[in-house]
């Protein structure tokens, strides 16, 4: 996993253990830290489940007081949404030898089954592929399109259980050579996702930008563009499902988490997140080592827009550092809104550092 270094603190960080048979981390506090026991302020109620309190898990309230301490129904939830995004990895087919090579190893209708998630209570409804518009030196053509992920959407079974219709978009990381050569495309560069209203002030890195727009029209799995197949399937499913109260939640690792954040603001800012009785639909990414992905517009565009972002970090991991390891939120010019400001990266969200070093298990 990739993260930025949380600021340091004078406080000792809490230990706290995700799941059964997960890790142990540290929750990187700004406050003293509270011992770590089942207070009243954790447990407010005894009937606290999931479907009662899911937009606050979700991110209405920015997770005040759900991060420190970190409330068991988030912790919960960061565990499962983890787990859908592992799965992008467990189905890649990376077997050279294969007709599937670099792409899913199995259908859609079995592959969280495959996985081993058959209990995971969503059925997967597209898969999604992109790459960036990078020819290397001797290359016939362009780098062609690979398998990226999935949408799924919750079953009767689990919508009850949580107390929505969960539509789910799972993003896998970098694996392929110019997937890496994107991740190194700093420059900033306007989004425009809007036509009638492309706000240049929204800027984000080219290359997550390039894999998230180019088009391949030689891919034989999918057409269009990444972002025309999501924004095609997501629209498709809120429409389908528009008389429930639907979530919208976006969950990727490393590269995967920037093409999260990129089609959460995408669709906030387009309006396509409405149900059938115009009430905005809730948005959240949970982002696992997410590197900086724009500037300060496009955080401030996504604060705006209710767009809501949990960055769950590794402390020691560099990646999220990145892009903007010189010029990025936490230096002086970029808070004085000087001209050269908005070329300064900035993080979107709220930060959940943890710390893998002392994991017990480090796999």
């Amino acid at each position: 996993m990739a993260a930025v270094a949380a600021p340091p603190s004078t406080f000792a960080p809490q230990t706290t253990r995700l799941s059964a048979p997960s890790i142990t981390v540290n929750i990187r506090h700004t406050t003293p830290a509270a011992p770590v026991v089942m207070t009243e302020r954790v447990m407010k109620k005894n009937d606290e489940t999931l479907a009662s309190m899911w937009r606050e898990i979700q991110g209405a309230g920015d997770w005040a007081d759900l991060v420190e301490p970190l409330h068991p129904l988030l912790r919960a939830e960061i565990v499962r949404y983890g787990e859908l995004v592992a799965a992008t990895y467990k189905a890649f087919d990376l077997d050279t030898c294969s007709k599937r090579y670099l792409n899913c190893k199995y259908g859609k209708a079995r592959m969280l089954e495959a996985v081993g998630m058959a209990s995971a209570g969503y059925d997967v409804t597209r898969y999604i592929y992109a790459a960036p518009n990078i020819a290397f030196p001797g290359a016939t053509g362009l780098c062609p399109s690979r398998w990226m992920g999935y949408v799924a959407v919750a079953s009767d079974e689990t919508a009850r259980r949580l107390g929505r219709r969960d539509i789910v978009v799972s993003f896998r990381g970098t694996v392929t050579g110019s997937e890496w050569v994107a991740n190194m495309m700093s420059s900033l560069e306007q989004a425009r996702f809007d036509p009638a209203d492309p706000r240049p002030d929204v800027k984000v890195e080219s290359g997550f930008l390039s894999v998230y727009t180019s088009d391949d029209a030689t891919c034989r799995f999918t057409c269009g563009s990444c972002r025309n197949q999501l924004l095609s399937e997501v629209t498709r499913l809120i429409n389908k499902y528009k008389h429930e109260d639907i979530s919208i939640t976006l969950a990727g690792h490393s590269m995967g988490s920037s093409l999260a954040l990129l089609l959460g603001y995408d669709l906030a800012e387009l309006g396509l997140n409405r149900d059938g009785f115009g009430n905005t639909l809730p948005i959240t990414v949970y982002s696992f080592a997410g590197p900086r992905v724009g500037n300060a517009g496009l955080k401030n565009r996504c604060d705006k827009l209710g767009v809501k972002v949990l960055r769950v970090v590794n402390v020691n991991d560099p990646i999220t550092k990145l892009p903007g390891i010189f010029l990025n939120e936490n230096f002086l010019w970029a808070k004085l809104e000087l001209p050269w400001s908005c070329a300064c990266y900035t993080h979107v969200g709220v930060e959940l550092a943890l710390d893998f070093f002392k994991a017990r298990d480090p796999a």
